[in-house]
């Protein structure tokens, strides 16, 4: 039996290579880098986190963290590896980005019936399984064959990356240690807090500076999970405040009362010597934004690892070009995961990816697969790809509201949440035993 060929090295790709090679069926995976890279990507590791280090919420009554758990469930690599690169992040699961990287690649290196190819692939391969998971940054050549392939063109959206601060240029004595609804002076997030006065400023400043043009593109869509903080300064006076920067669960232990509003820094990594800014990525020119972000408490003086840019996010209509087994419909030997499928968010992509690996392998066993249960946060996800797509058609990420309502209606938000949660990993559980 021919290698079953993975396209792409990311978080979708990596699972969906390690769910097939676990399951005793040959590899090949194909990842571009080092020798090229993308307008995002910085290093040659498979599986690089570009736009964050978290994986969002840790809790089993958050959409994001009941997804996490159905993946632990499934025996996921990118959970595996996760969990190696923990670093702290309050009720967030964040992760080292280096070593997270590292520890997908030799994992991956070290399985014995994966051969990992680092060069780029421009064309569809005409015969045999093909698992295409080249993600958000797919490059200008595949891109256009994948078009031929569906007949349709590719959709996208700009998405933006949060500067990144040296954590030895931060004003400590001007923020403060805290996560939201923990004891003050612990936790793992830092503070900057604005009174209304510096808020209102800081609005100001992002409404009146200059953004970076899309290369090449000229259309400026972005995904409404991920605006720009400017975008979201020039919705009104206020959206920042009960958007990102909103203040609840904290205290500024110099006045004992809530901030107006905060900016939020969490760890990017184990050594302690690198804090993003939560929730503000950003397009904006860098000698703007340098302006602008030393404005924030704490910030003054600060240096910047990284500034915040915009890149491309390239995804098929999949209502109309994929089948609920994420296979391109002209051609079901072609599947497709990851966000170029059509999900948002690290650890949707993962989820498609490992979801991609079961499927690919029952069909290698001559056994028909399906999706898992709409019950659970995996299966609503795939559930709500398959579904005709609205006007216009947005990627999908983990939420509640995908999910069948709860059979008691009379609970309360907490309480119907941990009700489904309990339900969709009974599902998942029953799921796998029947496809393992």
């Amino acid at each position: 039996m021919k290698p079953v060929k993975v396209i792409g090295g990311g978080l979708a790709g990596s699972e969906a290579a390690w769910q097939i090679s676990r399951r005793g069926f040959d590899v090949e995976l194909f990842e571009m880098r080092p020798a090229k890279h993308s307008q995002a990507h910085r290093t040659p590791w498979l599986a690089e986190l570009v736009c964050s280090n978290s994986l969002k919420s840790s809790r089993v009554n958050r959409a994001a963290g009941l997804l996490k758990e159905e993946m632990r469930l499934a025996r996921s690599l990118v959970m595996e590896c996760a969990q190696k690169a923990l670093i702290p992040g309050g009720s967030s699961l964040c992760v080292d980005r280096i070593r997270f990287s590292r520890e997908v690649t030799a994992a991956l290196e070290g399985a014995g019936n994966i051969r990992i190819i680092r060069e780029e692939v421009k064309k569809i391969p005409e015969e045999g399984v093909c698992v295409i998971a080249t993600g958000p940054l797919t490059s200008d050549d595949l891109s256009s064959a994948l078009r031929d392939l569906v007949g349709r063109d590719s959709l996208f959206f700009y998405d933006a990356i949060a500067p990144t601060v040296e954590a030895d240029t931060i004003a400590m004595e001007e923020v403060f240690l805290q996560d939201r609804y923990g004891p003050p002076g612990e936790g793992a997030y830092l503070n900057c807090p604005l009174d209304e006065e510096q808020y209102l400023a800081l609005v100001a400043a992002l409404r009146s500076s200059d953004p970076l043009s899309p290369r090449d593109f000229e259309d400026r869509s972005h995904f409404e999970a991920c605006l720009p903080v400017e975008e979201l300064a020039l919705r009104g006076e206020k959206t920042l405040a009960f958007g990102p920067l909103r203040p609840v669960g904290l205290t500024d232990p110099r006045t004992g009362r809530r901030p107006h509003a905060v900016v939020q820094l969490r760890p990017e990594n184990l050594a302690g010597t690198l804090y993003s800014l939560v929730g503000f990525q950003t397009r904006l020119s860098f000698s703007d934004q340098e302006r602008v972000l030393r404005t924030i408490p704490g910030l003054g003086k600060a240096r910047f690892e990284r500034l915040g840019t915009i890149h491309r996010n390239t995804y098929v209509e999949s209502p109309m070009v994929l089948d609920p087994l994420q296979r391109v419909r002209s051609r079901p030997e072609v599947f497709l995961c990851g966000q170029l499928a059509g999900v948002e968010g690290y650890v949707e992509s993962a989820a498609s990816g490992l979801m991609t690996g079961l499927y690919v392998s029952r069909i290698q066993n001559g056994i028909q697969p399906h999706p898992p249960p709409p019950t659970t946060m995996t299966g609503a996800i795939l559930r709500k790809l398959a579904q005709t797509a609205p006007d216009p058609f947005q990627p999908v990420n983990a939420q509640f509201g995908l999910l069948p309502p709860a059979e008691n209606t009379r609970l309360r938000k907490d309480e119907k949440r941990r009700a489904l949660a309990q339900r969709a990993l009974r599902d998942m559980r029953a799921y796998l035993d029947f496809v393992s």
